[in-house]
């Protein structure tokens, strides 16, 4: 298989694309720091499967398009799309300015939709089936104190998970969401 994670240099993303590859995939690791993706590449070249590193801003349709069209051009293919990339700030919901708020928004809802759409018409397209995996976490369903926008955001990819898994199952493109932990 070949599975595309993005936010896959570091943290989640990291541990999940670890074990894939353990298990004989090849990945594509995405984020805005080709440093922390080369650097993470490296580490995973001891498993037989392929890292392809590439720098991209889950915020901008252009990147994810670049991102989307180099790993077809590496592989041939997207089996797996694993929405992993997040943002977040600890902080009382007054306190927060605008602009902060829309950051973690267009990281985390954003992000999702437009890798989620891109891949999505692909597959479509191509008759190809696929699997999209979003990672949502508990206060998706219950909200939180202090993670607004996160939590905003997160209940946002979940609604936008069950409803692509109703439009496009018929294409057999399936669709979940994820709360790790």
């Amino acid at each position: 298989k070949v599975i595309l994670i993005t936010g896959g240099g570091t943290g989640l993303g990291k541990s999940m694309g670890k074990y894939f590859m353990e298990l004989g995939a090849n990945i594509i690791i995405t984020s805005r720091k080709i440093d922390i993706l080369e650097e993470t590449s490296k580490e995973f070249s001891i498993y037989n499967g392929n890292v392809l590193p590439l720098e991209g801003d889950v915020r901008k349709h252009s990147d994810v398009e670049t991102v989307v069209k180099k790993s077809l051009d590496k592989f041939g293919k997207i089996d797996v799309l694993l929405n992993n990339a997040a943002g977040n700030f600890i902080s009382p919901t007054e306190r927060l300015t605008p602009k902060a708020f829309d950051v973690i928004v267009d990281i985390v809802l954003k992000g999702t939709y437009n890798y989620s759409l891109i891949i999505g018409k692909h597959w479509i397209k191509n008759k190809c089936p696929g699997v999209i995996l979003n990672i949502v976490t508990t206060y998706a369903w219950t909200g939180s104190s202090f993670v607004a926008p996160s939590a905003a955001a997160k209940g946002g990819v979940l609604a936008l998970t069950r409803s692509l898994a109703s439009e496009w199952v018929k294409y057999g493109i399936r669709s979940n969401a994820i709360a790790p932990g």
